[in-house]
């Protein structure tokens, strides 16, 4: 074989990142010293990757968009409606929902660092923790939106809700047109993670229709 100092690497050292390495470091220490728990860490891995996510929350939009009891209890107390069908115990302690309609269109943002919900939501992304995002948003909404690409009525009233570590919120957006019929599949294929942020908008049946085959 060629010397190649890659491929030594590779056969006798490790193929992980060197920020891998420090977290595996860092987790090596903290479960000698008996702070954590490594079984403990493997469930937070699990969650993060199985029981977490925007699937959960489209599910949530689907059924509030098909359950009238459902949709009343979520606009309620939306951790109470969110745990008894996500099966989370519990999710955040004070998730609200707030419901978009003709005349209101709602957004959130966390002003001072990146309060978001995870439970229903997975990882906030980028742009929700940059400084930006959480300045203009309050100064500037619609400018913001269409930033996103979400062009909104002039008489469309937008408000903002800015999340904390005790409150957070989930935008249940409107019911896209031509979706009569639809089971609770199909319905939360259209919601996306933005939609339920406010910086987007479900999907529509024709952009569905327009994807590609998986």
């Amino acid at each position: 074989m060629p010397d190649d100092p890659h491929s030594h690497d590779h056969a006798h050292g490790s193929e992980l990142s060197e920020m891998q390495l420090r977290v595996r470091a860092l987790e090596t220490i903290l479960t000698e010293k008996g702070y954590v728990e490594p079984a403990a860490l493997d469930q937070i891995v699990e969650n993060v990757e199985t029981k977490i996510g925007p699937h959960i929350g489209a599910r949530i939009v689907a059924r509030a968009w098909l359950d009238a009891d459902f949709k009343r209890r979520l606009l309620e107390d939306a951790s109470e409606a969110v745990n008894a069908i996500a099966g989370f115990d519990p999710v955040a302690a004070h998730l609200i929902a707030v419901e978009n309609t003709p005349q209101t269109h709602n957004i959130v943002v966390c002003t001072l660092c990146s309060c978001y919900p995870w439970s229903v939501l997975g990882l906030p992304p980028v742009w929700y923790k940059s400084a930006p995002y959480r300045s203009r948003t309050v100064i500037d909404p619609k400018g913001v939106l269409a930033d996103f690409g979400v062009a909104l009525p002039a008489d469309t009233q937008v408000r903002i809700w800015d999340s904390t570590a005790e409150t957070r919120f989930l935008v249940l957006p409107m019911r896209p047109e031509g979706t009569e019929g639809w089971s609770e599949e199909q319905l939360a294929a259209l919601v996306t993670r933005d939609c339920m942020v406010g910086t987007g908008l479900p999907k529509s049946p024709a952009e569905i229709k327009a994807e590609p085959a998986r």
